[in-house]
């Protein structure tokens, strides 16, 4: 089962609500690495403008966040440091197709073909013509599930919707924001009603029911669900749902332990 969430978990530790300094950030980050849930933890994910605070004295895997105007510089800043190595690049969001196409030719231009790349969708009716921009390019969607205010967080039907038009157009997405946690909950501090990752994992494995996934709250029948997935069932939810972006990597590996879908031994 651990399998399911290899790699599941950019480390986000940088923005809120977490906002933790990048001299703290990092050094976690390489423990995380280290510890027994390593295999599940993706990128560092770095914005461009920051890229001078971090001071490396080993390989890192990053995952920029940068508009094509800042990427060719901060794609050659990380060149030249022997501590950054780049494996992933974000872009904020394409308001229409035209900026999809640039950002799409910028980002071709200027990335290794073995460096990822996503494309952060509108939450607008502009959003069918940037995901048709997007299709075939081998780009991502980038997907915003939440944030520091109420509106950040799209109603299950809004995301539903949008998985489904991902998987029509075989476009594989990542998450940013909200995923706190494994399943949907009101946060009591906020109010904010938060999706779950493992309710977009069972709307990506099965878009046509998306939304009632989404809504579910039902953690153990989830979780039974996922025990019975077969090796083709992994595959294709995470071909689909590649990975999201999360604060504290704590919080996404206790959920997982309590509903018994990694054993007691790997904690934080």
């Amino acid at each position: 089962m651990t399998g399911l969430f290899v790699r599941l978990f950019d480390d986000a530790a940088l923005f809120p609500p977490g906002n933790a300094p990048m001299a703290a950030a990092v050094p976690a980050h390489r423990r995380a690495l280290r510890g027994p849930h390593g295999e599940l933890l993706g990128p560092f994910v770095l914005p461009a403008k920051r890229l001078g605070e971090a001071d490396l004295d080993g390989p890192l895997d990053i995952a920029l966040i940068a508009t094509p105007a800042e990427l060719p510089a901060a794609v050659r800043q990380i060149q030249e440091n022997p501590g950054m190595r780049l494996v992933a690049v974000e872009t904020p969001v394409a308001a229409d197709a035209d900026q999809t196409h640039f950002a799409v030719r910028t980002l071709a231009a200027t990335l290794a073909p073995e460096v990822t790349r996503a494309v952060e969708l509108p939450r607008t009716s502009a959003r069918d013509d940037v995901l048709d921009a997007l299709a075939g390019t081998g780009c991502r969607a980038k997907l915003r599930t939440g944030g520091l205010r109420a509106d950040l967080f799209p109603p299950p039907a809004e995301l539903a919707a949008t998985i489904r038009a991902c998987v029509d157009r075989d476009i594989p997405f990542k998450c940013t924001a909200g995923l706190h946690h494994a399943i949907r909950h009101t946060d009591p501090a906020t109010g904010f009603d938060h999706h779950g990752f493992l309710n977009v994992l069972l709307a990506a494995s099965d878009p046509g029911s998306a939304e009632a996934q989404l809504g579910r709250t039902d953690g153990a029948a989830m979780a039974a669900e996922l025990r019975a997935w077969s090796p083709a069932d992994v595959a294709r939810a995470r071909s689909i749902f590649t990975s999201f972006g999360t604060c504290d990597v704590a919080d996404p590996v206790h959920d997982l332990t309590r509903l018994g879908l990694l054993p007691e031994r790997i904690t934080i």
